[in-house]
């Protein structure tokens, strides 16, 4: 009998031992099972099946191992060493429901460093003084290819119309006194022509041989010729220069502007855009200019060449007729001085 009861006062002992020595092992499913969210719906836990002699004894143990254990410090709070199971944090044991924490989004505002405005106008006011003076030179340039263009064309233009009328008007005319009749003072290159061959005529009057002059009145319209289109022509030479010499000189505006952005490289000792940016801008648009300038200029002097040249082949014609009309009347005047001599 004493041997039972000893046995019966040995057995909570042993079993707060136990209890105790497996206390950190049990820890972890405790402290998982506390912070797990509570299912839907959970069957009722049965209870446990623990003898009633040892129920009493058996809670108070394990308290106070949990307490100890909680309360002792482990080796993973030291630094550098790692976190253990039972620390790390267990997805969906926040609060069910509740919305994530909103990010803050960086609202990155307009650098003052870059330039604002890079428009053509502001990149002239803030160019160079060589860049500007070169983007001057060639929008006066531009200005002068245009201008040349319009006073041009409209001369071309009616030159061309009064010397074709004329031909049509003299076409059918039989002597060089009709022809002048007919042209009255119409200003046209034609009755230039006809003046300076009655000229020749008159002055030639007791010269019997007819080729002689001829000879003389076709010098004296080729003469004309040449003055009226080298009057032409009068204009068209700065469109050639111009058209050479443009995108040579927005290519020194070019060389200008990005030696400016190396030498500002080199002062602030950063390739910053806003560094670079200006002068490669004004560098642009000084080759832009330039081929503004140029392209024009180029294709007006090419128009103006084709133009020219209809109206020297026009003046050509003109000074054939004129050259026909002569002939007859000296072979009129031949006619009537062996009419005379015949009598």
């Amino acid at each position: 009998m004493i041997a039972k009861m000893r046995k019966m006062a040995n057995g909570p002992a042993l079993l707060a031992g136990l209890l105790m020595a497996t206390a950190p092992a049990l820890t972890i499913p405790v402290t998982v099972w506390a912070q797990a969210p509570a299912p839907a719906e959970t069957a009722q836990p049965a209870p446990a099946a623990t003898p009633p002699e040892t129920a009493p004894v058996a809670a108070p143990a394990a308290t106070s191992a949990a307490q100890d254990a909680a309360a002792t410090p482990s080796a993973a709070t030291e630094p550098g060493t790692p976190m253990p199971v039972e620390d790390l944090p267990i997805a969906g044991s926040g609060v069910p429901g509740a919305p994530p924490a909103p990010v803050a989004e960086s609202s990155a505002g307009p650098n003052p460093n870059l330039p604002h405005d890079l428009s053509p106008w502001a990149m002239f006011m803030q160019a160079d003084m060589v860049v500007k003076s070169v983007m001057i030179g060639l929008a006066i340039a531009s200005v002068i290819t245009w201008t040349v263009w319009l006073v041009k064309s409209v001369e071309l233009f009616v030159a061309r119309a009064r010397l074709r009328r004329a031909l049509r008007a003299v076409s059918n005319d039989a002597s060089l006194a009709a022809a002048s009749n007919t042209l009255g003072n119409s200003g046209s290159l034609l009755r230039s022509y006809i003046d300076v061959a009655a000229i020749e005529l008159r002055m030639s009057t007791d010269t019997p041989d007819k080729n002689g002059i001829k000879e003389r009145v076709a010098s004296r319209l080729e003469r004309i010729e040449s003055a009226a289109v080298r009057s032409m022509n009068k204009g068209t030479g700065v469109l050639a220069t111009i058209g050479a010499t443009a995108p040579f000189v927005g290519l020194f505006g070019t060389v200008w502007g990005i030696m400016n952005s190396f030498i500002g490289i080199s002062k602030s000792q950063t390739t910053n855009l806003a560094v670079v940016a200006p002068g490669i801008a004004e560098a642009l648009l000084a080759t832009a200019i330039g081929l503004v300038a140029a392209i024009p200029a180029v294709i007006i002097y090419n128009w103006f060449s084709r133009g020219i040249g209809v109206y020297r082949a026009l003046a050509g014609d003109a000074s054939a007729e004129v050259m026909r009309l002569v002939s007859r009347d000296l072979d009129r005047v031949n006619v009537h001085r062996h009419a005379r001599a015949a009598e």
